[in-house]
């Protein structure tokens, strides 16, 4: 008890000595301390438009702690008046547990030992009603990467019930990137085929991070920044843009500095909060080492296993981030030795049987999803960073992370070398690169392993995510929509015209083919079909507009 009194009076007076009148970065969800970043409207907007008229399945995904459980009271408090909610925050439910407290959120009276028949006729029977008095029924499930297939099953067979025009039953599923697999089992098929929309939500950014940040010490109470911009940078460093481990980071940088009386808090007071929360050593901090070092160790451990697969390997560059950074600011590029092995021009041609022995192995190496990003970053020449996520490490060197949920004929059309999430037929995640395409035929990277599988192939075990490096552009392009300028107009006919490999328009206004096109682009490529070029389009655009980088193929195309 005497313990707990002095951590309270210990906080008391940290935020007295920084002029606070709260704890800001409490990991407690108290809504006061809302902060939408670009990538929560983004997120919630599609929760919304998937919700729509028609109702169905929305899907949001994301890593733990990225803000999945923002978003989704953001959407609760702007829901109508005649929307009723059930919130299951604990899914691991039998099929019979999932209806009874389904029925106990929305308030539906059942007999004591129901069966599942009985719960479902009271259930259906509530929608009913609920339609008839003009009310939405909508259900949220966090956590949903825990739930069984059977229980997902019995969850589409409730949303059968509908008109006309609308589903009855809405449903929301919240979950880890996990729940991105469970949904691609073949006795989940018709769920799938439900979802209207579905969103990944990505960690922030380093400039996201600095105003998630100051916007919780406002709320507070103090107007003044408190963190030096080289502690931010060490934050988003340390956090990976996880708003969870930013509070906890935040926290226990504040604690430190009152403790030595110091403000601003500097990097050095993160890197101390970070030993202590994350456990992790100072003086392996202070030096960043990429992420190779760790590849070739593994590349030692394989190296029996490249004598079988008839491959010659190169030493992959081991290089500090320091050392990196100089080279490429005092030197011409060099070609960087890669993770990419040549192989024997007898197997150029050749596809592994899905079920050889080569192939088996080749996945039971890539479980880690740095190996593959390893293999993008050789074929833009650059190296990934030990103490980094991928896409900081590539932050850093001029590049930037683009994350898509899209199949063949998207990845294919978009060329660009990318990373696949697969599974296997037990529903295990492994990771591959693809790097080259040939027809019906993708050239794939696992670990060290070149191997050309076949479309079908492809289809089977492709679980849907894909992620690619590529040169973003400098200048945000501004919404185009139908008031835009001539010069916007004219840039967009550009870009539509070099996807569809047609020679372009003169225009001077967004006419009605424009906008056709435009809107089949978005269709083709799982975006809002809106016929306005928001941020999700011009991304996609402009993947399509760079001439930087490898490609699949020297031309793409479906």
């Amino acid at each position: 008890m005497l313990a707990v009194q002095n951590d309270k009076v210990q906080l008391y007076m940290y935020q007295s000595f920084y002029g606070l009148n709260d704890s800001p970065f409490s990991i407690a969800p108290n809504p006061h301390y809302l902060f939408l970043s670009d990538r929560h409207r983004e997120a919630l907007a599609h929760l919304k438009y998937g919700l729509g008229e028609t109702g169905g399945f929305v899907l949001l995904t994301g890593e733990v702690g990225t803000g999945k459980t923002t978003v989704s009271r953001s959407l609760l408090k702007q829901l109508p008046e005649n929307t009723d909610t059930a919130f299951i925050l604990n899914p691991a439910l039998t099929e019979l547990e999932l209806l009874a407290t389904l029925c106990d959120e929305l308030g539906v009276e059942y007999e004591q030992n129901p069966s599942l028949k009985q719960l479902t006729d009271k259930i259906s029977a509530f929608l009913l009603n609920n339609h008839k008095k003009g009310r939405d029924t909508l259900l949220i499930i966090d956590e949903a990467q825990h739930l069984k297939a059977e229980v997902l099953e019995q969850l589409r067979l409730l949303t059968n019930l509908e008109t006309d025009t609308k589903k009855l039953l809405q449903v929301i599923l919240i979950g880890q990137p996990e729940l991105q697999i469970l949904l691609k089992r073949r006795e989940l098929r018709q769920l799938a085929q439900r979802i209207t929309a579905r969103y990944h939500l990505l960690p922030l950014s380093e400039q996201e991070i600095a105003l998630y940040v100051q916007h919780r010490l406002h709320v507070a109470g103090r107007e003044e920044p408190l963190f030096t911009r080289k502690a931010i940078k060490y934050l988003h460093r340390q956090s990976g843009g996880i708003p969870r481990l930013t509070n906890l980071l935040c926290e226990r940088a504040l604690m430190a500095g009152y403790a030595q009386s110091k403000t601003p808090i500097d990097h050095k007071m993160i890197m101390l909060a970070s030993a202590e929360v994350l456990g992790e050593d100072l003086e392996q901090k202070r030096s960043i080492w990429p992420y190779l070092g760790a590849v070739g160790v593994f590349g030692f451990i394989f190296a029996a296993t490249y004598a079988f697969f008839s491959y010659e390997s190169d030493p992959a560059k081991v290089i500090t981030a320091k050392e990196e950074i100089k080279a490429e600011e005092s030197q011409p590029q060099t070609k960087t030795q890669t993770l990419i092995k040549t192989e024997p021009e007898k197997q150029q041609q050749k596809s592994f049987d899905e079920n050889s022995e080569i192939l088996t192995q080749a996945i039971n190496h890539s479980r880690d999803i740095k190996t593959s990003f390893a293999v993008l970053f050789g074929l833009w020449g650059k190296v990934p960073y030990q103490n980094l996520t991928p896409c900081q490490g590539a932050q850093l060197q001029g590049l930037d992370c683009h994350q898509q949920q899209g199949g063949w004929k998207v990845l294919t059309a978009i060329n660009y070398p990318a990373l696949l999430y697969f599974r296997n037929l037990d529903d295990k995640p492994f990771y591959g690169a693809v790097i080259a395409r040939d027809g019906q035929r993708l050239k794939l990277q696992f670990a060290e392993q070149q191997i050309w599988i076949t479309r079908s192939w492809f289809e089977q075990h492709y679980a849907g995510t894909f992620e690619l490096l590529w040169h973003k552009p400098q200048v945000t392009q501004s919404e185009i929509n139908q008031n835009a300028s001539s010069e916007d107009v004219q840039w967009l006919e550009n870009q539509l015209a070099k996807v569809n490999h047609r020679a372009p328009r003169m225009v001077d206004y967004f006419d009605v083919n424009l906008k056709k096109e435009l809107m089949q682009f978005q269709q083709r490529h799982g975006l809002k079909a809106d016929g306005i070029v928001g941020r999700q389009t011009f991304v996609q655009l402009n993947l399509y507009a760079s001439s930087e980088g490898p490609r699949l193929t020297n031309a793409a195309g479906m």
